[in-house]
């Protein structure tokens, strides 16, 4: 099938040749990747810099003679004790290795500040550093937890809650053959704009020999609000309306099941009323899911003044009787009569 019944697109993309144009994207493609490998990068990112900018600071105190013993310390023939030399005044305090330069690095990143370690106004360089790992590490906050954010609000959580009935059902309405399904919200926050339209995919071959395999062709839609507009605030039975314009127009309940590479894809989309976000909810449904000669049982009620939707009967149908002919025989018979 094309599209799974959880709405995943059954697609593996191979051989791509520009895979630089996923890191014109940085942002999208961090956000697409799973979350193991997203939390990887979100603690190598700080670690890097951390680390990054800890180097700096060691060189910084390094090359200023901050860590040279013999420069920070003299012995005080008073006390018996090393102290601090005469005039002597380091970048940063307190910083006799790396591993305080890279403790140093983590205070400023995050501005925990212990207190221990601070910089001094000796030397210009080690401001700038300061200037500039403030800034990195505010760029490195924004894009990570803007990741973060995005990966935890994705569109497609939202969707989880839109579901279909699992069957697909062709019966008459109306006085014609109809293909129909259900389609429900389990939440209370509404989607706004809805719209809903489907498709089939098939394998199809031009005149001139051209061979589709996945041809996507548009079907007339119906539903009770009319449009391809839904007011999704219960469950709906969508229907389309087998025509001659239909690519259902020529099946039967006897070759229903003999076209295997037929699918009928539907397409869900809305924005969420909560977040403002646009979602899209999809499945389909293969010959083998179209029950012919059934229709989808009420499953709305009135109860105590107010409307009530009984869930458990979401996807039950009956049998109700239905001509075991195509809708084109159906609509020959009738122009005879």
């Amino acid at each position: 099938r094309f599209v799974g019944k959880n709405g995943a697109c059954n697609v593996a993309h191979k051989n791509i040749r520009e895979q630089g144009r996923f890191l014109q994207d940085v942002f999208t493609t961090l956000v697409d990747l799973k979350w193991p490998h997203t939390l990887l990068i979100f603690t190598m990112s700080f670690l890097c810099s951390w680390l990054l900018f800890g180097m700096v600071w060691w060189l910084i105190a390094f090359a200023h003679g901050d860590l040279d013993h013999s420069t920070r310390l003299q012995r005080d023939p008073a006390e018996g004790a090393a102290g601090p030399a005469a005039g002597f005044v380091p970048c940063v305090t307190s910083i006799h290795s790396f591993t305080s330069a890279f403790l140093f690095s983590i205070e400023v990143q995050v501005t925990i500040g212990f207190g221990g370690r601070m910089v001094t106004e000796e030397c210009p360089a080690a401001i700038l550093v300061l200037i500039v790992q403030n800034i990195v590490g505010l760029v490195i906050n924004a894009i990570m937890l803007g990741c973060i954010f995005m990966k935890t609000s994705q569109a497609h959580r939202r969707a989880e809650t839109l579901i279909f009935s699992k069957h697909a059902v062709i019966a008459l309405r109306e006085g014609r053959l109809c293909f129909m399904l259900r389609v429900g919200d389990l939440r209370k926050s509404m989607i706004i704009s809805a719209t809903i339209r489907m498709q089939v995919v098939k394998k199809t071959a031009s005149l001139e020999g051209e061979v589709v395999p996945l041809n996507q062709i548009d079907i007339q839609m119906e539903n009770p609000v009319g449009g391809n507009s839904i007011f999704l605030v219960s469950p709906l039975i969508i229907y389309h309306v087998i025509d001659k314009n239909s690519p259902l127009y020529d099946i039967s309940p006897v070759n229903l099941h003999h076209h295997e590479d037929l699918e009928i894809i539907v397409i869900l989309e809305g924005v969420v009323e909560t977040t403002g976000i646009t979602t899209q909810a999809r499945t389909s449904y293969l010959a083998d899911e179209i029950l012919w000669g059934q229709r989808f049982v009420p499953i709305v009620a009135e109860e105590d003044g107010r409307y009530s939707v009984d869930y458990s009967k979401f996807g039950n149908t009956v049998k109700v009787p239905t001509p075991s002919c195509t809708a084109r025989q159906l609509e020959e018979d009738k122009s005879i009569m």
